[in-house]
């Protein structure tokens, strides 16, 4: 095989990408240089992206490059990719995918640790993906999202000339360049919470159509399983006609023999994004099928039942609102606090507290607790870990899904031999405690307890929303389901409720209002 010439943007993080794929050929024998081009993306930077003429303008040059025989090779930023090549080039190789969260940095005088992402009231956000405005803005409406263009390390020094309160950018390209970002307050955001562009945290090398050795040699470095997820993420973006700046997220995953899918779609970045969750055995037909939920003629709900109050401005009411769907909102218990004074033995020693709910949280805190100086906070998932933030304290461990028995397989190996404290519900399942090690120093702390009203209407919505096992109970005293209705359950202990009563049920991903809002626009209404 001759030497390679491998064809990238100038750009830090391009050369970066480039040098990667350069090392990757050297493990498999094969000798390469590089060639930068410029791009029209990287000449024209006083444009929005999503103002900018055609599609793939970070790339056109390069594949023209290709075609004309100048270069062997064409390394992308797989997320800048239009959704169709040109004639007689294809993708050979993807590499292993980097982490494809989304990272918001802070400057340090704009932090607010009791609101949502950490931001000040009124920030201003430097973006210029319409994709991460729409969900920033449904996450936080009162944020203003400004223009953001230029490379990683020109838009991090935006930030420091103070233009931004705060910047938006992928992970992934912090972490392949290892930058020193400790100047700035990080957040963070997973891809389940803010969905990323289909392809990101992936690199493509693009080569010609007519090149079958260099295609065969390639498939030394490339990653099927990402190569198959990522099909899917750029399929659902082909099937929409959406470029690179369609407000799109789509992310994709294996997870124990499974598919978990998650898409976000707006129609503009001021518009709030529909959500959608999936998990599939297969990836056959799974592009088309979340395409065909998010088509305009399909049935919805006309109305959805919660089991507690809903806020006028929540996530959850606008996410249903938008659509025209009505929401019944109704506690059926009361929760009332069993301990007026906290004993200040219950602190002593305490290494980590643990909240499996938000009434868990602001029980502990109203009783004005004076905690130790480097004590840890574990939640069960992303509801619990606001109503912390409220209290001024954000999570060293945040539950991922609903299933609270994976949620304590994670947790536990992070407090082995370490002393927790867990302020709960009188009536709790205990779930957490007995998943952790024989080292590991239960403090057991009943702060509330749970009554059950009683009378409860029926209620006639398409959707019932069961927000606990104790509200569950309230309501099948003296209520049946009526025919068509559908069951979501928050959390598996909510679930086998469910289960011992033979009814079939729908779990959302995450027990948060985003979880709840994919799970409603995951179900068919007939």
């Amino acid at each position: 095989m001759k030497k390679l010439i491998i064809g990238t943007r100038g750009s830090d993080l391009a050369l970066w990408q480039a040098n990667f794929t350069k090392d990757k050929l050297a493990e498999i024998g094969v000798e390469s240089e590089l060639k930068i081009i410029k791009t029209q993306g990287d000449k024209i930077l006083n444009l929005r992206l999503d103002k900018l003429e055609g599609k793939g303008f970070f790339t056109k040059e390069l594949e023209e490059g290709l075609l004309n025989g100048t270069i062997d090779i064409a390394v992308h930023s797989h997320k800048d990719l239009p959704t169709t090549h040109p004639a007689g080039l294809i993708i050979a190789a993807v590499s292993e995918r980097e982490d494809p969260s989304e990272l918001l940095l802070i400057l340090k005088d704009c932090v607010d640790v009791t609101q949502k992402l950490s931001l000040k009231t009124g920030a201003q956000v430097g973006t210029s993906s319409n994709r991460r405005k729409a969900q920033l803005l449904a996450m936080r409406t009162d944020l203003n999202i400004e223009d953001l263009r230029g490379n990683i390390n020109t838009r991090i020094q935006k930030l420091r000339d103070e233009n931004y309160d705060a910047i938006m950018i992928a992970k992934a390209g912090v972490a392949r360049l290892n930058l020193d970002l400790t100047e700035f307050h990080m957040e963070v955001i997973d891809p389940t919470e803010l969905v990323p562009a289909p392809a990101q945290g992936v690199l493509a090398i693009q080569i010609r159509e007519d090149d079958q050795e260099l295609f065969e040699l390639l498939q030394k470095i490339n990653d099927a399983d990402v190569a198959a997820a990522i099909a899917v993420e750029r399929k659902v973006l082909n099937l929409f006609e959406g470029g690179c700046h369609m407000p799109l997220g789509c992310y994709c995953r294996k997870e124990d023999e499974q598919y978990e899918i998650w898409t976000s779609k707006a129609n503009s970045g001021d518009d709030f994004p529909d959500r959608l969750f999936l998990r599939v055995d297969s990836l056959e037909g799974l592009a088309e099928k979340i395409v065909a939920k998010f088509n305009t003629e399909r049935k919805l709900p006309a109305k959805v039942f919660i089991s507690r109050e809903i806020g006028e401005h929540s996530y959850f009411r606008r996410a249903l609102e938008k659509n025209n769907i009505e929401i019944e909102g109704r506690s059926l218990i009361r929760t009332f606090p069993i301990v007026n004074v906290l004993d200040p033995f219950y602190l002593k020693h305490i290494d980590w507290i643990f909240f499996s709910s938000r009434n868990g949280v602001e029980y502990f805190f109203n009783l004005k607790p004076t905690l130790p100086k480097h004590v840890k906070f574990g939640v069960v998932g992303r509801g619990s870990e606001d109503a912390l933030r409220k209290f001024g304290h954000l999570a060293d461990f945040v539950g991922e899904t609903g299933d609270i028995t994976e949620v304590a397989e994670v947790f536990s190996p992070l407090v082995k031999g370490a002393t927790v404290l867990f302020p709960r519900a009188q009536d709790s399942l205990l779930t957490i405690q007995k998943s952790l090690s024989a080292d590991t120093k239960v403090v057991d702390l009943p702060i509330y307890e749970t009554v059950i009203e009683e009378d409860i209407d029926q209620t006639h919505a398409d959707i019932l929303i069961f927000t606990s096992p104790s509200n569950v109970e309230a309501y099948f005293v003296d209520n049946l389901l009526e025919p068509g209705q559908k069951v979501i359950a928050i959390g598996n202990s909510t679930g086998k409720k469910f289960d011992e009563m033979g009814v079939q049920y729908a779990l959302p991903y995450s027990p948060d209002e985003i979880g709840l809002a994919e799970a409603v626009f995951g179900i068919d209404i007939k």
